[in-house]
């Protein structure tokens, strides 16, 4: 077999795995429902968290996250000092069989986690922590992708080369700990929210696992990682009957239609296609389903975060390259 087809049915072996897991989930229910949970306190309260929490229920949360970090940075780590020998994209290289295998027995470990003493990092962290390390990440894809497909319909995007130098080298840290944070910060529930949160979880820990890979710069493979919140979040809202699912769903949508579908390749003729589909989807729900042109705000409300993000992220470390390579040619001594 050709080592690029290995790495296919390896990489689609991994996501059918990571469907078999989250249907696992489910079988922790009878467990789950006799845990008593305290009342919902708000938005800024976790619901899903044990009322008295023990040493066993901590340690084992924090000290399988910590191992597990560890272990993604460590990785990381490797695949970096090592790239030498990773030059070839088209092949299964053993650091992957490694993530591999090791996202494998931290899922196993959270499933145990969960079944035996049920809590995660909620307990002791903010509710809006999770939720920010996520929205950071996709900022910092959209930044990395920028030059390459712009950040408006194709355009505006080469400023942000500088920064997507840097961020090429050093981004797999802080996506590590994003994810790896968020799997252990939630218990492995069986909401709707928390199956799709976690099915997510595994395609981005699979996406790690597959460093220096052709799998990992996928333009399809990656957009399908970005789009993916689109339906999470339309999900916890809609399962928790909060009435402004729209946001979630045109909010991400619309990084779609102005970002990310421009690096797709796609002929124009479907560009317009998504365009039409998203202005109808919009009229649909606010005219004709009744959710009223006075919310029309709230599908601006997740683009406006994301590309301000971008613009203070994404200039703050434009700036800062520029003074470095400034500061590296006047440190050159003159010949």
């Amino acid at each position: 077999m050709e080592k690029s087809t290995v790495l296919r049915v390896t990489f689609g072996v991994a996501v059918a795995l990571a469907v078999l897991a989250t249907f696992a989930i489910l079988l922790l229910n009878p467990i789950l429902r006799q845990i008593e949970l305290l009342p919902d306190q708000g938005a800024a309260w976790y619901y899903w968290k044990l009322p008295e929490p023990d040493f066993w229920s901590r340690a084992t949360a924090w000290g399988f996250y910590i191992a597990h970090q560890l272990f993604f940075w460590g990785l990381i780590r490797w695949a970096v000092v090592n790239r030498d020998r990773l030059r070839d994209r088209s092949a299964l290289h053993p650091v992957n069989i490694v993530g591999l295998l090791g996202t494998a027995a931290f899922v196993g470990l959270h499933y145990l986690q969960t079944a035996v003493w049920y809590d995660g990092l909620a307990q002791d962290t903010s509710v809006f922590s999770s939720q920010l390390s996520v929205i950071f990440l996709l900022v910092i894809v959209l930044i990395m992708e920028a030059p390459r497909r712009g950040i408006a319909f194709g355009h505006g995007g080469r400023w942000l080369a500088p920064a997507r130098q840097w961020l090429i080298r050093y981004h797999g840290y802080y996506f590590a700990w994003a994810v790896v944070y968020t799997y252990w910060f939630h218990p492995m529930e069986t909401t709707p929210g928390h199956l799709t949160g976690f099915f997510y979880t595994f395609l981005l820990l699979i996406q790690g696992a597959f460093v220096f890979t052709r799998v990992h710069t996928n333009r399809w493979w990656t957009a399908i990682l970005e789009v993916s919140v689109l339906a999470h979040g339309v999900t916890v809202a809609v399962v928790a009957g909060q009435e402004f699912w729209p946001m979630f769903f045109f909010g991400f949508a619309a990084l779609f239609v102005v970002t990310q579908m421009h690096g797709l390749g796609l002929p124009r003729w479907v560009h317009w296609l998504v365009y039409a589909a998203f202005i109808g989807g919009v009229l649909w729900v606010y005219a004709v389903a009744g959710r009223g042109w006075v919310n029309l705000n709230e599908i601006l409300r997740i683009p406006i975060i994301d590309y301000g993000l971008v613009l203070v992220l994404g200039g703050g470390l434009v700036l800062w390259q520029r003074r470095r390579m400034r500061a590296r040619k006047d440190a050159k001594p003159e010949a």
